[in-house]
């Protein structure tokens, strides 16, 4: 299934020196000045320690501070959308690999939730038998329970293909997800088409090839490759246009978090191009919570 979703910026704070634990020269008082309830010469050793303790309190505190504004720990929030064949499985499956964020697609989540039974899962299968679509309210309660799961709320997420329609984004939202990012591949028709055709399964293995780009290693392999019904030029085109479809009305809602990525190019020029976009956004989620935390 198909998905898709800036950023901002403020004063960064220099950051907080931490006090030598061992020895704080203004926590020992000045012998010049000395009163009746502090003498040098009478507890040393007394006056050491409650200094020592006093730093070590400080430097405490002052770690505390720094975890709390670490904000590149903060969880990101990633949306990608792209054709049938524009490339956006590789482009998820190194993008969760380095940003270590929970991959999520619905069509994965669907196939789950009927597998194990679940109440939602029993719903859609009842759809599933009659040859009908999964309604919205059914997808989006499995997407919105995922995204609500605490590996998600603490790594961060990245929601694949989905949401599909305005209906669906809204409804997202209204459950209180907002992505920080939307990516959309971007790949002319022709090359989505020649991408599709030249697709070839193994059923042994389970690997994709395609016939051009990337071949079977034998001729063994070669014999027993497979094609999907549906990776024909004219369902093909069907598709893509389903998907045009889908991401101008999703689009029109993330329009200012989107990013436009060219897919045509080679997989490690455009992972570089959303790797920059991410790098981005963690730093100048860092700059925004320290500028907070110094108002």
């Amino acid at each position: 299934m198909a998905s898709w979703p800036y950023l901002n910026s403020s004063t960064m704070l220099s950051k907080p020196k931490h006090p030598n634990p061992s020895f704080c020269l203004h926590d020992f008082p000045n012998p010049q000045h000395s009163s009746s309830s502090f003498s040098l010469t009478a507890s040393p050793i007394a006056a050491v320690n409650s200094a020592t303790r006093r730093c070590r309190q400080t430097n405490r505190r002052t770690s505390l501070i720094l975890a709390s504004t670490d904000k590149s720990r903060e969880p990101l929030k990633i949306m990608i959308s792209g054709a049938p064949a524009s490339g956006k499985g590789t482009q998820c499956q190194l993008i969760t690999s380095k940003y270590d964020l929970v991959h999520i697609a619905a069509g994965d989540l669907l196939r789950a939730e009927v597998e194990v039974g679940s109440a939602n899962g029993k719903k859609a299968k009842e759809y599933m038998e009659k040859g009908q679509l999964v309604p919205d309210e059914i997808v989006v309660m499995m997407v919105k329970d995922r995204l609500s799961q605490p590996d998600s709320a603490e790594k961060g997420w990245l929601l694949d293909g989905y949401p599909r329609s305005s209906s669906q984004a809204t409804a997202l939202q209204a459950f209180g997800f907002h992505p920080d990012l939307f990516i959309l591949l971007e790949v002319p028709q022709e090359i989505l088409v020649d991408r599709v055709v030249g697709r070839r399964l193994d059923p042994v293995t389970g690997r994709i090839y395609h016939l051009t780009y990337s071949p079977p290693e034998t001729e063994e392999i070669a014999a027993r490759l497979t094609q999907r019904f549906d990776d024909t030029e004219e369902r093909v085109k069907l598709r893509l246009q389903t998907h045009n479809q889908n991401v101008e009305s999703v689009l029109s809602m993330f329009e200012d978090i989107t990013i436009k990525v060219d897919g045509s190019l080679p997989k490690e020029v455009v992972f570089a191009k959303i790797d920059s976009a991410l790098s981005d956004l963690i730093h100048q989620k860092k700059i925004a919570t320290l500028g907070t935390t110094a108002t």
